[in-house]
């Protein structure tokens, strides 16, 4: 089946050129206009997709052609295209950056790049950089180039100038604090953590009021199939999974919530830092976030750690990824070296580094299966636990690269590497289910 929608995909040469923010602004132009806008994130990422529905007030969902899948990415396209009024993909990185790329997504699906590029410190070279992005590679549909940060109208003029005839001009965003977004060791601050970003993605919406990039692009086709109604097998019908859920834990796809929900989970929430036990539920789940700016909360709601400690003993499944795993160990200490007790479930200690100690794609090998995902940290482990299996980087390990730690602790598995639920639905079935 064939459905058709207008789309862009965001790229740009390179991190920190402003992607999310100019996706985000453009996408709250449109939904501000009343339009339906889908926009989604390429590669892993928690953080952005968090802006990016604040924006577009619609989930966001990764477009991943090794972790979501061709097929898959495919179909979540080709259904948003159903209903939506504009599909916006925000690329990761540079636009060739990765195996595969926000190019190859772009290819795949005929979805036609808007590049963003930080032209505050050049005038003339912005035209190589443009040019050197849309001739890189054969049959990259061009929709046109963004200026960011620019200091005024003349030095829009200069950028503009150097652009070769083949390239559209889609606009200029000036340099204004204001319309920056917040950023931390991981990314970008959380969106509830921003008190004023509704003011920031409007103001960052208003610049696109007299660009090219007021109007629609033209709609381009999506094909896939109508979803399967037939009744589906339900591994989880019956269950409860207790999944943490608050500023500390924050990392969840909507593509795994769904993935639970599907196989018949019941979901319920709760909060490790203002709750004061685990709800009742068959299985637990911790996910990732930022478990080290919220030290002393976690570590004085000590009924809390009790439930978790008794969940465990309970012999009830326990899994937990990240900083959902930090939050099983005996301690956490932040980059300042203040320690606080965590669960002690698990033996060991982490401790937040200052740079980035693990990043990449990586496959998870559990109970006769593979979920695919990725690790992003920047915390290292010590721990007396052997690894029960580990990860696999996606190009492959080499010696002093291995992959993550699996570990299996009694009913606990805990790793640092955040799985994608829809890589292995049967897999997910088992781990839940157990």
């Amino acid at each position: 089946m064939i459905a058709h929608c207008p789309a862009l995909l965001i790229a740009a040469p390179a991190s920190g050129h402003g992607k999310t923010s100019l996706t985000a602004g453009l996408a709250r132009y449109h939904a501000r206009a009343g339009r339906n806008v889908r926009v989604f994130k390429t590669g892993p990422d928690f953080l952005d997709p968090m802006i990016l529905e604040r924006a577009s007030g619609n989930a966001v969902y990764q477009l991943d052609l090794w972790m979501t899948g061709k097929d898959a990415c495919r179909q979540l396209l080709f259904e948003a295209a159903q209903s939506a009024d504009l599909i916006l993909v925000e690329g990761v990185m540079g636009l060739f950056d990765g195996d595969p790329c926000s190019a190859d997504v772009s290819q795949r699906f005929g979805i036609p790049v808007a590049a963003v590029i930080d032209a505050s410190a050049m005038a003339g070279t912005f035209g190589a950089v443009a040019h050197g992005l849309f001739s890189y590679r054969e049959n990259l549909a061009c929709a046109g180039v963004i200026a960011n940060r620019i200091a005024g109208d003349y030095h829009a003029d200069l950028v503009r100038e150097s652009l070769p005839h083949s390239i559209p001009w889609l606009g200029a965003v000036n340099r204004d604090e204001v319309m920056g977004l917040p950023s931390r060791h991981l990314g970008l601050v959380q969106a509830k953590e921003v008190a004023d970003l509704d003011a920031r993605l409007d103001a960052l919406a208003d610049c696109f009021a007299n660009t090219p990039l007021a109007n629609l692009p033209q709609a381009i086709e999506f094909s896939g199939t109508d979803p399967d109604t037939s009744v589906r097998e339900q591994p989880l019908a019956g269950r409860t999974i207790a999944i943490a859920r608050d500023a500390a834990f924050a990392f969840l796809y909507p593509a795994n919530i769904d993935t639970l929900q599907s196989l018949g989970a019941n979901l319920v929430y709760f909060s490790p830092i203002s709750d004061a036990s685990v709800p009742q539920a068959d299985s637990l789940f911790l996910p990732g976030g930022y478990p080290e700016l919220h030290l002393d909360s976690l570590s004085a709601n000590r009924s809390m750690l009790q439930s978790v400690r008794a969940f465990v003993a309970s012999g009830k499944r326990v899994y937990a990824e990240c900083g959902g795993m930090l939050y099983l160990l005996e301690s956490l200490s932040d980059k300042s070296g203040e320690k606080a007790a965590m669960a002690g479930v698990l033996p060991g200690r982490a401790t937040m580094q200052s740079k980035l100690v693990a990043l990449g794609m990586q496959s998870f090998p559990l109970m006769d299966g593979e979920w695919r995902g990725h690790t992003f940290h920047h915390s290292t482990l010590e721990t007396t636990l052997a690894p029960s299996a580990r990860g696999r980087r996606q190009r492959g390990n080499r010696a002093g690269y291995d992959g993550e730690s699996i570990f299996i602790h009694g009913s606990v598995i805990a790793s640092y590497i955040h799985a994608y639920f829809s890589s292995d639905p049967a897999l997910t079935g088992r781990v839940f289910g157990g």
